[in-house]
C-alpha cells in the first residue's frame, strides 16, 4: 500500500470560502504527487482555474421538479459519488464539510456495497468548522450530523479547538485526527514583480492593510473598518478588501461615513490571491471565530503580518508577538494600536513579517501536511480492507 498511487473522488463546497479553497488546493497537490483526483460538486471548485493533470470534474446535476420546493441536492450526489467511484473504481472518497457531503459519502458506500458488483468504499470526512459550530448545532441536524461523522471510516479536523469542540458538543466516540491547513509555499511568497505592483494602489509613503474573507458576519468586517479609520488617522494608508458577501454593502457605507472611502478598496472575489496579499504590510482577522484561519496562514507566508482575534484555531497558527498579534474579539484600539506601532517601524515590519513566513514554513507547508494526508488515507485503506 505504502507509496501506491491512489484514486480518490473530493467533494467540497465549490465557492469562496475556507473549506472550499482547502479541499481544492488539497486535490492539486495531491495530483502532482501523481495521485488521480475526482472533484465530485454542483458546480467547478473556485481555484480549479484550468486544465491540470490527473484532475477530473464531475458535475452533480439537480433535476428541479414542481413537487419538490427544494430540490434534494445531498441525493443526487451520492448518486453521482457512487457512478463515480464505480466507474472510475475510485479507492476512497474525501468529503469536506459534514453536511450533507458525508451522508451523501455514507448513501453512496451503502449503494455500491449493496449492488452488483458488490464493493466497499471508504470515506473520509473533514471537518471545517461551520459544519460543526453552526449547522450542527441546529437541533434538526445535530443528529444526522453526529450519525454521518461516526460512520465515516477516517474523520480529520482542521484544528485541535475544532477537535475538541466537536467531541464536545457530539460526545463523539471514534477518534478524530487532527490535520491543519495548509499553503504552498512556492506559490504564496513575496515575489519582487507581486510586491512592485503596490505603485496600483498606494503611494511610495503608504502602508497597505489587507482583509480577506466571504463578508459573513462572524468576520466582522465593520471592526475591519473601525481599525483602519484609526490607523488611518496615525499612518498613510491604503486598505484592500478581497472578497465579497452579505456584509460588504454595510461595510461600504461605515467607510463613507468615516470618510475614507476613498483609502478603502474593494476588491471583490479574486482569482490570483497571492499577487494581492503579496503586496500587503499587514492583514487584519478580527473574527469573531476562526477554526483555523487560512487567510491568517496565507498572508504570513506572504510575508504579511496578521492582526488576528484570539479565537478558534488562530492561536494554533499566530504565535503573538513573534508572527503576527492576537487580542480579543472587538478590541478594535488595541487591534488598531499593533497595527499603528508595527507599520511606524520599517525594521520590525520586516522583521516580524520575516518571522511570520518562517513560522508558516516551519509547520504548515505543502511538504509537511499533504503527506500526513497520503498516510491518513492509506491506514483508513487498510482497517476498511
Amino acid at each position: 500500500m505504502a507509496g501506491a498511487r491512489l484514486k480518490i473522488g473530493i467533494t467540497c463546497y465549490p465557492t469562496y470560502g475556507g473549506s472550499g479553497v482547502v479541499a481544492t488546493e488539497l486535490g492539486l497537490e495531491l495530483a502532482r504527487r501523481d495521485h488521480e483526483i475526482h472533484f465530485i460538486s454542483y458546480s467547478q471548485p473556485i481555484r480549479l482555474t484550468g486544465p491540470e493533470p490527473n484532475i477530473h470534474y464531475h458535475e452533480v446535476e439537480v433535476t428541479r421538479y414542481p413537487l419538490f420546493e427544494y430540490p434534494p441536492y445531498d441525493l443526487a450526489l451520492a448518486t453521482r459519488m457512487a457512478e463515480v467511484s464505480q466507474l472510475y473504481e475510485l479507492d476512497l472518497l474525501h468529503v469536506h464539510y459534514a453536511i450533507p457531503h458525508s451522508v451523501s459519502a455514507m448513501l453512496a458506500k451503502q449503494m455500491l456495497a449493496a449492488t452488483p458488483p458488490r464493493r466497499n468504499l471508504p470515506f473520509v470526512t473533514t471537518l471545517h468548522g461551520t459544519d460543526i459550530t453552526l449547522v450542527g448545532l441546529d437541533r434538526s441536524y445535530l443528529p444526522i450530523t453526529r450519525f454521518s461523522i461516526e460512520q465515516s471510516d477516517g474523520v480529520t479536523a482542521i484544528s485541535q479547538y475544532l477537535r475538541d469542540r466537536t467531541v464536545k458538543i457530539f460526545d463523539i466516540k471514534n477518534k478524530i485526527e487532527v490535520i491543519p491547513n495548509f499553503v504552498n509555499c512556492d506559490d504564496y511568497m513575496r515575489k519582487p514583480e507581486w510586491h512592485d505592483q503596490r505603485h496600483e494602489y498606494a503611494a511610495d509613503d503608504q502602508r497597505i492593510l489587507v482583509h480577506l474573507s466571504n463578508f459573513r458576519p462572524v468576520k466582522r468586517v465593520m471592526d475591519v473598518i473601525e481599525i483602519f479609520d484609526r490607523v488611518r488617522k496615525k499612518i498613510p494608508s491604503k486598505l484592500l478588501l478581497i472578497g465579497d458577501g452579505p456584509d460588504r454593502s454595510q461595510a461600504e457605507w461605515l467607510a463613507v461615513q468615516k470618510g475614507i472611502h476613498d483609502h478603502v478598496m474593494f476588491l471583490g472575489k479574486q482569482d490570483q490571491i497571492r499577487e494581492k496579499l503579496a503586496m500587503a504590510d499587514v492583514m487584519l482577522l478580527p473574527s469573531e471565530l476562526e477554526s483555523f484561519g487560512l487567510a491568517a496562514l496565507e498572508a504570513m507566508a506572504c510575508e504579511v503580518v496578521p492582526i488576528a482575534t484570539r479565537a478558534g484555531g488562530l492561536p494554533e497558527v499566530v504565535e503573538h508577538g513573534v508572527t503576527g498579534f492576537l487580542a480579543d474579539v472587538g478590541d478594535v484600539e488595541t487591534m488598531a494600536r499593533y497595527a499603528i506601532e508595527l507599520l511606524s517601524d520599517d525594521s520590525r515590519l520586516r522583521q516580524m513579517g520575516k518571522q511570520a513566513r518562517a513560522g508558516a514554513q516551519a509547520k504548515f507547508c505543502t511538504s509537511r501536511i499533504i503527506p500526513l494526508y497520503e498516510d491518513f488515507y492509506r491506514r483508513v485503506l487498510e482497517r476498511s480492507s
